[in-house]
């Protein structure tokens, strides 16, 4: 067992230097994206499903929480939540569309979309790419190495290069945090005081 932890743990470290050497300006650009909807007034919506659907609710917690310093919450929702209402939408509209109804009442054009999907094929997630392109909300798409329709549909694609589930998911939480402290650093001084 001592040698598949250490094979594990070894592959999930040599993604991340991958990462490091091929979509740090994604990263970068992808937080700017983000800082320039919060510095709009805007705020940041997130969506995935299963484990996808954790790391929203993940991200959107640290963006309202806080992540490294005491600040004020920045506005962040998890379209993952709420279990009432995604089970009437998959009853009354279907399942693909849970998340695209609810950007209908939701979102405006000041905000940003984060659209999570190791696949990059789901289609409740593309559909609400959609439905965000639609209503002129900037997105963001996090997947795997294949990427699927989302690299065709987000502003931005986030493509974690592995085809390993459970690499890409942790590695869309290393996306996360990296996200989460640069927009942190540019919004925030060090007193948590509005830069």
């Amino acid at each position: 067992m001592r040698e598949k932890v250490i094979e594990i743990l070894e592959e999930s470290a040599e993604l991340k230097k991958m990462m490091a050497q091929d979509i740090p300006d994604i990263i970068a650009n992808a937080a700017k994206m983000i800082i320039d909807v919060y510095k709009a007034g805007g705020k940041v919506l997130l969506i995935g499903n299963g484990g996808s659907a954790a790391d929203a609710q993940h991200i959107a917690t640290e963006l309202v929480g806080r992540f490294k310093m005491e600040r004020a919450g920045l506005p962040a929702i998890a379209l993952t939540t709420d279990t009432s209402l995604l089970t009437a939408l998959a009853n009354d509209y279907g399942y693909e569309n849970v998340f695209s109804r609810q950007l209908e009442s939701l979102a405006s054009d000041r905000d940003v979309l984060i659209a999570i999907s190791t696949s990059g094929n789901s289609l409740n997630i593309l559909k609400a790419v959609q439905a965000a392109t639609s209503k002129k909300i900037k997105t963001i798409g996090l997947t795997g190495r294949s990427s699927g329709i989302l690299k065709n549909l987000a502003d931005i694609t986030i493509k974690v290069p592995s085809d390993n589930i459970a690499r890409i998911q942790e590695a869309h939480i290393t996306v996360g945090h990296i996200i989460c402290e640069l927009v942190e650093n540019e919004l925030f001084n060090e007193t948590g005081s509005i830069s």
